[in-house]
């Protein structure tokens, strides 16, 4: 039963993901730059709703996993904490949209809420996985090195974000034009989300079937 609700989480990882990607080639959102707009800004568009699904799809999908890895007694108290963070922190971005900068020339209380929902979702996710590392596999050092792997690079990508901000900070620019934002915000998601895939992936178990006992010869 833990492992189909594990592997219903990750189905659901999937599919959001795969809805987002669908955003990008499907009409009018297709014409929102990759590289320059951030993916909330798909939220601000005639297909929100598809947006919205495949937000609520991750929060749902990793609830349900991590989930099974606290029962499983498989997730410290520390990640579990961090992995709720990462999940109240997706549905507060669906809860309070982007701001329209088209319309608006500063963000009001919502949109302060959206930025600081996005913030502590994309750094909170990889902390998560480097904290359960080690509990959520002990006897598999491959899958193990592999999560650590993606949650370092995962808050590389964010480190890119913080480094764009300290440099237009002392120049005194803007900072989102300093790096291609769109761009690394959607290799910092699509990195955290494999890592959260194979962070919730059922771990096999290696004890073969009961052996019978050996019966004495009379």
């Amino acid at each position: 039963m833990s492992a189909a609700v594990s592997l219903t989480g990750i189905a659901a990882l999937v599919i959001g993901a795969g809805l987002v990607l669908l955003l990008q080639v499907i009409p009018p959102t297709d014409q929102i730059s990759v590289t320059r707009r951030t993916i909330s800004e798909y939220g601000l568009s005639d297909h929100k709703w598809v947006f919205d699904t495949a937000v609520l799809l991750v929060a749902l999908g990793s609830a349900a996993g991590l989930l099974v890895l606290h029962r499983q007694r498989r997730l410290p108290a520390a990640a579990a904490v961090l992995g709720t963070l990462w999940t109240v922190g997706l549905l507060v971005i669906v809860a309070f949209p982007k701001p329209d900068w088209a319309t608006v020339s500063r963000a009001d209380f919502g949109g302060t809420l959206h930025r600081i929902a996005s913030v502590v979702a994309f750094v909170a996710l990889p902390l998560a996985v480097l904290v359960a590392a080690r509990t959520a596999f002990p006897s598999s050092p491959g899958r193990r090195r592999l999560v650590r792997v993606l949650a370092i690079v995962s808050l590389g990508w964010f480190a890119v974000i913080l480094g764009a901000v300290v440099v237009a900070a002392a120049e005194d620019g803007r900072w989102w034009t300093l790096i291609p934002l769109g761009l690394v915000e959607r290799g910092m998601a699509l990195t955290e989300l494999i890592a959260l895939g194979v962070l919730l992936a059922p771990v096999g178990s290696r004890s073969g079937p009961p052996t019978q006992p050996a019966r004495r010869r009379r």
